[in-house]
């Protein structure tokens, strides 16, 4: 008896070893950070993990909390959809390289009111924001939406509670196109907003005004076409009232200027073309320069997968996918920043 039981304990502690053996190999990625991109992103770790076998953990966080966890060491790379200077990237040790761009977009719960149908000039979405515009009837915006019946109806302001990436790109083009809005809130992850309710993180803010009679809100594109929440026409800085689609996003993306962007820094809002988008942003990943080589090519491998096997499922989900041109300039970055990069 006492013979048996060695012999199945021996055998148990084998499988035990080779379980534990292909734990070790197993190799795992570890992110946190904007919402703004986190569908598509939860998309490719999922494909990622069955190409090749390593597991990336992205947490949906914000672009507040992702910086403070790359800045704290806690994960392998943040996610910010607002971007640091270079200045900034240098004192913490990081380098910044783009993932995605994308629009925001305003959706608005108007009974009666469908996707695209109203439209709204800079002008009176700051005066919006700003607590100034209180009913959707207000002669302003019934004078630009001529023959749509607006209701005697209040607005109600939702916005994000966290610190957002899409607070960032939304309250930077509130600067760009609203001096009273520079002036008295200004741009930020966080700011003091005038008026409103909050919402955690994009789902938050989308649910918040889906529930709300008359609510107003900002969120990631991908967002609002998945919560089938209309959307807002918006005047851009042509003059022209644009849709948000990824044609719009990418024409927005063609006016950017990367050969002069320190730290691959870029702002896409309020961009001119006559088909541009108001309102797009850069998604950006950070992580940090004195890395182990073993680190540096699981996460460059990644990424370098990212650019361009996720290109496809990106588009589809209404993200941009970045030019060959700026793919190129990233991994100039990443064989400048450790030499020893294959």
């Amino acid at each position: 008896m006492s013979i048996k039981i060695n012999r199945n304990m021996k055998t148990f502690m084998c499988a035990a070893a080779a379980v534990v053996g292909v734990g070790a190999v197993a190799e795992t990625i570890n992110g946190a950070g904007a919402s703004f991109p986190a569908p598509v992103y939860r998309v490719w770790t999922y494909s990622y993990q069955k190409a090749t076998g390593t597991r990336v953990n992205y947490q949906s966080v914000g672009s507040g909390a992702g910086i403070r966890q790359i800045k704290a060491r806690t994960v392998d790379f943040g996610a910010s959809d607002s971007p640091l200077v270079k200045a900034e990237q240098d004192k913490a040790k990081l380098i910044q390289f783009p993932m995605l761009m994308g629009g925001v977009v305003v959706i608005a719960n108007i009974p009666g009111i469908a996707d695209g149908q109203l439209k709204l000039s800079s002008e009176i979405l700051g005066d919006i924001f700003l607590g100034k515009i209180t009913k959707w009837n207000d002669q302003k915006i019934v004078k630009e939406n001529p023959g749509v019946n607006l209701p005697d109806l209040k607005i109600t302001v939702v916005h994000r509670s966290d610190g957002s990436g899409t607070t960032w790109i939304f309250t930077n083009y509130l600067t760009k196109i609203s001096k009273e809005w520079s002036s008295k809130v200004g741009c930020g992850k966080a700011v003091k907003w005038p008026c409103g309710l909050g919402g955690q993180k994009n789902p938050g803010v989308a649910n918040n005004v889906k529930r709300v009679p008359g609510g107003i809100g900002y969120v990631e594109y991908t967002y609002a076409t998945s919560a089938k929440i209309p959307m807002v026409q918006l005047r851009n800085k042509s003059g022209n009232y644009v849709k948000p689609s990824l044609k719009a996003f990418q024409a927005a993306g063609g006016n950017a200027d990367w050969d002069n962007a320190p730290g691959l820094y870029m702002v896409l809002t309020e961009q001119p073309g006559k088909e541009s988008w108001p309102i797009t942003g850069v998604t950006y990943i950070l992580i940090h320069t004195d890395l182990p080589m073993e680190k540096v090519e699981s996460l460059t491998n990644y990424f370098s997968w990212c650019y361009a096997e996720g290109a496809g499922s990106a588009e589809k989900m209404g993200y941009v996918s970045i030019p060959e041109n700026v793919v190129s300039k990233v991994k100039a970055l990443w064989k400048k920043t450790y030499p020893g990069l294959k």
